[in-house]
């Protein structure tokens, strides 16, 4: 494709998470597509051979989206670096799961401060930057089972749930400064997080799916592209699905 026909040419994106998994096929994409992309993440080994990985297009900057402090030394990083911030993808996250029964105070406050503070942290920093310049995108990282909950996930579930309530919240709030929001609700896609899952379990969720498979990193990767696009540009407030038709079951 031509430097012309790529739809994200000339922007400068915020990944955060984009060490690995979706955030990482996210980061390869947008650069793909002429973005220029900051790989925002806490594991700085995996960061910084992932911007490696992905070329000239990417920079690695370290950040811990659960402190206030270390999020908003990030976007002055990255402001002084590129100039400017068209795009935030959210989509830093752990897990950490447990039935409620065993499920202490310090597992569920680690897993909302990163999945559901962050995102609170990194769009209100990004969002600043975005409104002097008269615009921008922002997409969080959801679940599909922020939506229909899920056994054994209370905290997981919490922190997806939130940032779909939270996307709705900013997308009203920020229109009327040119600053769209969206949210993306991937389903099973195989990545490093899961990576652990016994390959019966595997197969099991898989007849579930109408699809019969897990998904891709990269096929979430595009849904990002394109709601970070000016092709999605009056799509607001919506939070996605990419699972497969797992939702209809």
């Amino acid at each position: 494709m031509s430097s012309e026909n790529k739809i994200l040419k000339d922007k400068v994106a915020v990944i955060t998470g984009g060490a690995k998994g979706i955030g990482k096929a996210v980061a390869q994409l947008f650069s793909d597509e002429g973005a220029l992309v900051a790989i925002a993440d806490f594991d700085a080994d995996a960061g910084k051979t992932a911007a490696v990985e992905i070329g000239e297009a990417a920079t690695f900057f370290q950040v811990d989206v659960q402190n206030g402090k270390s999020v908003s030394a990030l976007f002055v990083d990255v402001q002084k670096h590129f100039g400017h911030v068209d795009i935030l993808i959210n989509n830093a996250g752990i897990l950490m799961d447990s039935t409620l029964k065993k499920l202490d105070e310090e597992i569920f406050d680690r897993v909302i401060n990163v999945n559901l503070k962050g995102v609170y942290l990194c769009t209100k920093a990004a969002s600043d930057i975005m409104r002097e310049q008269g615009g921008g995108v922002i997409v969080n990282a959801s679940s599909i089972v922020g939506k229909s909950g899920n056994f054994g996930q209370t905290n997981y579930v919490a922190s997806k749930a939130g940032v779909i309530g939270m996307t709705k919240v900013w997308a009203k709030e920020l229109a009327r400064d040119g600053i769209r929001v969206n949210a993306v609700a991937p389903g099973f896609i195989r990545t490093d997080m899961t990576s652990g899952i016994p390959d019966n379990v595997i197969e099991m969720l898989s007849e579930k799916i109408p699809l019969k498979r897990w998904g891709d990193p990269k096929e979430v990767a595009h849904l990002y592209c394109f709601l970070a696009s000016d092709l999605s540009s009056y799509i607001n407030g919506e939070t996605i699905n990419v699972d497969g038709g797992a939702q209809m079951s």
